[in-house]
C-alpha cells in the first residue's frame, strides 16, 4: 500500500481521513499546515500527498507549487464542491487530481490507487517499438520511461508522462478529453476537461520550445489533441 501525506488543517476532518486510510492499509502522515506539510514530505518523502486547499499560513497552492517544485510526488487536492475557480488554480499549481468535500473515504482511496497505477502502468516497449523515438530535438525512451529535451532529462511527474506516452503512440490521431481522461486518469469524469487542460498545460511548457505554439502537443479545436507527427 502507499505512503500518504495528509496536510488538512481541520483536526475532525484530518484524523478521520487518516483513520479512514489506515484501514484501507495505507501509511499516514499526517501535518496540519503548508510549512510543516513541506518539513515532512522532506523527511518522509511520501508516494502521494493529498493536499487541502484552504490553509494557515502558505496556503494549498503555494504549497502545491512548492511539492511539484521540489519533485514529480503525486498530489492530490481537497477542494470544496462549489470552487470552480480553485480546482483549476490547483490543477495549474501541479496537482494531479482532485477530490470534492464532503469526502468520501472510499472515494479518496480509489483515487490514490488510481493515480499510484499511473506510476508503474506504462507497458514495455515491444519488440516492434523503437528503441526511442525521436520528434525533433525530443526523445522519448519508452522502455526506460526517460524522455530528453536537446539532449537534457526532462523532469515529468507520473500524470504527465502518461499522458505524453498515450499521445505520441499514434502521432497525428486526434484523442477527445474523454478518451484521454479513460486512458491516463484510469476513471471517468462526466465532462470534466479541466484535468486535461491543466496537464497539457504543464506539459507543454516542459517539452514545447515555444508553448504558445506546441509543435508537439497541438489543440484541435473543437475535438481534443494530437501529437504532432514528425
Amino acid at each position: 500500500m502507499a505512503s500518504v501525506l495528509l496536510i488538512e488543517d481541520d483536526a475532525s476532518v484530518r484524523e478521520g481521513l487518516e483513520l479512514a486510510l489506515r484501514r484501507q492499509a495505507h501509511t499516514v502522515h499526517t501535518a496540519e499546515s503548508g510549512e510543516l506539510g513541506l518539513e515532512k514530505l522532506r523527511v518522509f518523502q511520501p508516494d502521494i500527498v493529498v493536499l487541502d486547499l484552504m490553509l494557515p499560513g502558505i496556503d494549498g497552492f503555494e504549497t502545491c507549487r512548492r511539492i511539484r517544485a521540489a519533485g514529480e510526488v503525486p498530489i492530490i487536492m481537497l477542494t470544496a464542491r462549489s470552487d470552480d475557480f480553485d480546482i483549476v488554480a490547483g490543477l495549474e499549481a501541479g496537482a494531479d487530481d482532485y477530490v470534492t468535500k464532503p469526502i468520501e473515504p472510499r472515494v479518496l482511496d480509489a483515487r490514490i490507487r488510481a493515480v499510484l497505477r499511473r506510476a508503474v502502468s506504462e507497458k514495455p516497449a515491444s519488440e516492434e517499438d523503437p528503441a526511442e523515438e525521436r520528434h525533433g530535438g525530443l526523445v522519448i525512451d519508452r522502455a526506460g520511461l526517460v524522455v530528453t529535451k536537446n539532449g537534457a532529462p526532462v523532469s515529468l511527474t507520473p500524470t504527465e508522462l502518461k499522458l505524453l506516452l498515450e499521445l505520441s503512440r499514434t502521432p497525428g490521431q486526434v484523442y477527445s478529453r474523454q478518451q484521454i481522461l479513460s486512458a491516463v486518469w484510469d476513471h471517468d469524469y462526466l465532462g470534466d476537461s479541466r484535468l486535461v487542460d491543466a496537464c497539457v498545460q504543464r506539459l507543454r511548457a516542459k517539452i514545447e520550445d515555444v508553448p504558445a505554439k506546441p509543435d508537439h502537443v497541438q489543440t484541435v479545436r473543437g475535438f481534443g489533441y494530437r501529437f504532432g507527427r514528425s
